[in-house]
């Protein structure tokens, strides 16, 4: 049987998985600062998930180089990090159309809201960063 690094079906569903992970933890972090900022220091919802989408999309770089992602197309990692991060803005602009819909629109409480857009944003993001930033040259 082939293994995964011979496998392209295979690594990416271990990589979707991972990232999976990763992301479950980049969003507890997302949400903890989000619930703060809103209910402690009393800030709007939208400026509040601004800032906390970014602490969130800090640990998801971390734990992405760290656990996810063997290949860099970018060797410079503080460059790379601000790619991670400038590709994280269409995921930020995903996140914050799908809380103002679901929230506004729909009535959602903030938390399923949130749970909702972080469901887009990571589809997103995982195409965004694995495309642009992480995946293997094709002679690998």
């Amino acid at each position: 049987m082939d293994s995964p690094a011979h496998n392209p079906l295979q690594k990416l569903l271990i990589q979707v998985c991972g990232y999976g992970l990763v992301s479950a933890v980049a969003l507890a972090v997302d949400i903890t600062v989000l619930q703060g900022l809103v209910k402690v220091a009393g800030w709007h919802y939208l400026l509040a998930s601004g800032c906390a989408f970014c602490a969130g999309a800090c640990v998801a770089y971390l734990l992405s180089v760290r656990f996810v992602f063997e290949s860099h197309k970018i060797r410079n990692r503080p460059l790379e990090f601000g790619y991670f991060v400038g590709l994280g803005l269409a995921g930020l602009l995903v996140n914050a159309g799908a809380l103002f819909v679901a929230v506004s629109a729909a009535g959602l409480s903030l938390i399923t809201a949130k749970l909702f857009a972080a469901v887009c944003t990571f589809a997103t993001n995982f195409t965004l960063r694995r495309q642009l930033l992480f995946a293997p040259s094709r002679s690998s």
